[in-house]
Order: C-alpha cells, then sequence, then structure tokens
C-alpha cells in the first residue's frame, strides 16, 4: 500500500535514501524525467504547442530544471521562468546542466510564449504558509493562462501538511513521490488528479500511515466457493430505525447484504418491522421497542452474530446507552455509528470497557467525534491522523474518522487512510 506522509515524514524518507547510498541528485534526476514521462502520457498533444515551467529556488524547482532539460531532449519547445536569485545548491546546479544545454529562459513579468501547458515547480512539500513576492504574483500570472496546470508535488499555495489553501491555487494533475502528501487528500479539489511515482526510495516505514484502495479492501474479504449458501457466508444484525429513521436501519442493512453478508437481521421498533416486512422481503427481523432491555432472544442472536451494527436512526431518547451496553457484551464484534455514539457523550472510559474482549468499531463523523473526544476536536481539523490515533488509545477500540479523507486508527498499529467515495455517500434515511 501507497504511504500517506507528513512533509517531515517526507523528508525523513529523503534522508533515509541518502544513508542507504542514493544520493538526492539521483532522485531529483529521477523524479523530473518521471513527471516528462508522465506529462508524455497525459499531455502528448498539448506538449507540442510548448511548456512553460515555473520553478523555485528549492529542489522542488530542482526537480522543475531536471523536466524541462527532459523535455527539450526530446525536441519539446520548452521555456523556464522563475524569481531572481539563487537557489538550493542542488538546484543551482541542475539548473547549471540545463543552461548548458541550451535552455531557454523567460523573466517571471517579462513577454512569455504561447504554450499549451503549465508546470508549477514553484513549492514542494515542506513549503506552508501563504506564497510570498515574488512568487505570489509568478503564480497570480500562471494560474491566469488558460492552460492545464501540472503541479510537482502539488499546487503552490497548498500546505500539503495540513491541506490549507492559500489563495488562489489549483491543479489539473499532480504529479508526486513515493506516496502521497496529506494534503494531496485533504485539498482533493485543489490538487487534481494525483499521480505517484516510485524515483528509488528505500522501504516506506510501515508505522507511517497507508492509502487503502479498493483492490485491498476486495483482498481481505474471504472469497465465496461454489457451494456456499447463506449460513456460510455470515451473520449480520443491525439495529436501529426508530420512530420516522426506517431508511437509516434499511440502507445499513441492505450494505451488509452487498458486502456479502448471507443472512441479515434487522431489530427495530415494531412499526418500523411493519414497513421493513414490505420493503425488504430478503431482511430477517426482530420488533423490539428500543425503550426496553433486550431480552433472551435478541442478546442470543446478537452473540451468534459475526457482527452487529448499532446506532443509524437508534435515536437519542433517554436509555439508549444502557441498550447499546447490552446489546453490545453479547456480541463478540460490534460497529457503533450514529445515535449509538452520541450516546456515550462523556463516557469514554464505559466505551473503553466495552472494547475489551471483542472487536468494537467506532464508525464518528466530524460531529460525532467532537462529541466523543472534546479534547481532540482542534486537532481533527488539521491532523485527522493523529486525533484518530489519540481516540483509539484514549477508548481501546478501532475508530473510523469520518471525512476527506477517512481515517482509521487501530490500537498498537498504522493508521490506514480511505480516499474512495463522493459526496453521494453521505445520505440520512
Amino acid at each position: 500500500m501507497l504511504s500517506v506522509l507528513s512533509p517531515q515524514q517526507s523528508s525523513s524518507w529523503d534522508q533515509q535514501a541518502v544513508a542507504a547510498g542514493i544520493d538526492l541528485a539521483t532522485l531529483m534526476e529521477c523524479a523530473g524525467r518521471a513527471v516528462a514521462a508522465v506529462l508524455g502520457d497525459r499531455f502528448a498533444g498539448a506538449l507540442g504547442d510548448g511548456v512553460l515551467v515555473a520553478v523555485g529556488p528549492g529542489h522542488n524547482g530542482g526537480d522543475g530544471w531536471v523536466l524541462a532539460r527532459a523535455l527539450q531532449r526530446l525536441e519539446v519547445p520548452v521555456w523556464v521562468t522563475g524569481p531572481a536569485g539563487s537557489g538550493a545548491p542542488l538546484t543551482e546546479r541542475v539548473a547549471a546542466l540545463a543552461r548548458g544545454e541550451g535552455m531557454r529562459e523567460v523573466a517571471p513579468d517579462g513577454p512569455w510564449p504561447s504554450v499549451g501547458l503549465v508546470v508549477d515547480a514553484l513549492l514542494g512539500t515542506g513549503a506552508s504558509g501563504p506564497p510570498r513576492a515574488p512568487m505570489a504574483a509568478l503564480l497570480e500570472r500562471l494560474l491566469d493562462l488558460e492552460v492545464p496546470v501540472v503541479a510537482v508535488d502539488g499546487p503552490t499555495g497548498v500546505d500539503l501538511a495540513s491541506g490549507i489553501v492559500h489563495g488562489a491555487s489549483r491543479a489539473d494533475l499532480t504529479v508526486t513521490f513515493g506516496g502521497l502528501r496529506r494534503g494531496h487528500l485533504l485539498a482533493r479539489d485543489e490538487v487534481g488528479t494525483v499521480i505517484v511515482t516510485d524515483i528509488g526510495h528505500p522501504p516506506a516505514d510501515p508505522r507511517w500511515p497507508s492509502l487503502v484502495t479498493d483492490d485491498d479492501a476486495a483482498g481481505w474479504l474471504r472469497r465465496l466457493r461454489v457451494r456456499d449458501h447463506k449460513g456460510d457466508r455470515g451473520r449480520v444484525v443491525v439495529v436501529g430505525g426508530d420512530a420516522g429513521m426506517t431508511g437509516a436501519v434499511r440502507m445499513a442493512a441492505r450494505a451488509a447484504f452487498a458486502a456479502g453478508a448471507g443472512l441479515v437481521h434487522a431489530v427495530a421498533p415494531p412499526e418500523t418491522v411493519a414497513a421493513l416486512v414490505l420493503a425488504e422481503p430478503d431482511l430477517q427481523t426482530v420488533a423490539h421497542p428500543f425503550d426496553r432491555a433486550p431480552d433472551a432472544a435478541l442478546l442470543s442472536l446478537v452473540a451468534r452474530a459475526e457482527a452487529v451494527v448499532i446506532g443509524p436512526g437508534l435515536g437519542r431518547a433517554p436509555g439508549r446507552r444502557e441498550l447499546v451496553a447490552a446489546l453490545v457484551g453479547a456480541a463478540p464484534a460490534a460497529v457503533l455509528d450514529a445515535d449509538a455514539l452520541v450516546a456515550f457523550q462523556g463516557a469514554i472510559s464505559e466505551l473503553a470497557r466495552l472494547a475489551q474482549g471483542r472487536s468494537l468499531v467506532l464508525t464518528p463523523h466530524p460531529g460525532e467525534f467532537r462529541a466523543l473526544f472534546p479534547e481532540l476536536a482542534a486537532e481533527r481539523e488539521l491532523d485527522p491522523w493523529r486525533a484518530a490515533e489519540a481516540a483509539s488509545s484514549a477508548c481501546g477500540a478501532v475508530v473510523l474518522l469520518k471525512g476527506v479523507p477517512t481515517v482509521v486508527a487501530r490500537p498498537g498499529a498504522a493508521p490506514l487512510t480511505l480516499a474512495a467515495g463522493n459526496p453521494g455517500l453521505a445520505t440520512g434515511g
């Protein structure tokens, strides 16, 4: 799986490469040539119209100089522009190589040629805060051009640690190296399509967060056998759907079927069950008023299930915490969502007790996370990875913190990151 890196981890990875005998000049050469390869694949038609590469003084600018030299060797019309002044020693070295091969340069405030593509190699992963003059003026002029913008590492103005966007910042495509940066997932509208290329780093630290793809998730599921019947494919119990929220338990049950469960039971008040019987004939139902403690038959069903999902449309009437605690206490594995989470506001120690001896997964959205872990609310805004890890450590459960991206923190394990999905998944019922 791809790593999801903070700027500090990205810098550490470069230093690990140097310690392993891969010098920074080699990484820079590989990075610039990797961008050239992506441009040839994605923008073959635009290359013939020319490319303007905007370079900064740091190593991101060095990647841009290498890119420009690689394009020139392919006989692509290419020009370089950037703020006046000297840059980092390695950047100056690769710039001298490009100039020695006749690279054309244009002033940031002078006349520019007509081009079909712009490359933003002004500021890289370590940059923070708004771009300052003269960088800001150059960026503004670049973005005024009505041509595609490709960013090296990330668009100038996007903080790749926090995802904060400073001023006008955008890219149609971003090319980055080795792994994703956190800002790529936090500022998805600004970074455009993100391409991750391998430039020769050593293996990533397994303690760093990683990205889970659809293929990764599918690989964790047991493959269905030809002779499997419904009893072999697992039993899921969904508890929820109080008055006026029938859709919540119904959609959760449909999702369990879609995930491959053979038997799905809905536990809901009698009026909800009456609607479910007509709408979902493949769903087994148990009528149980939520103001009553679970009886022996319900606890037996919960104990036989591979997973119990509690909370979609559960309601917030008095007694919900006691109901949820009793059901979780009988379950080998439980997922608490929505109203089941709100029921434990101010009672993290009780959640920690319930997490002992079973798999317990909490799935808060930002508002529910704030209610459960108010001391972590501010941190969630800027670093959801650290916030989710701290919450998981506090309660001993798996914490799936919903958002863009979604972060899954597990006690004693590196966080997982999910960037799939779209706003259509945010549906009430």
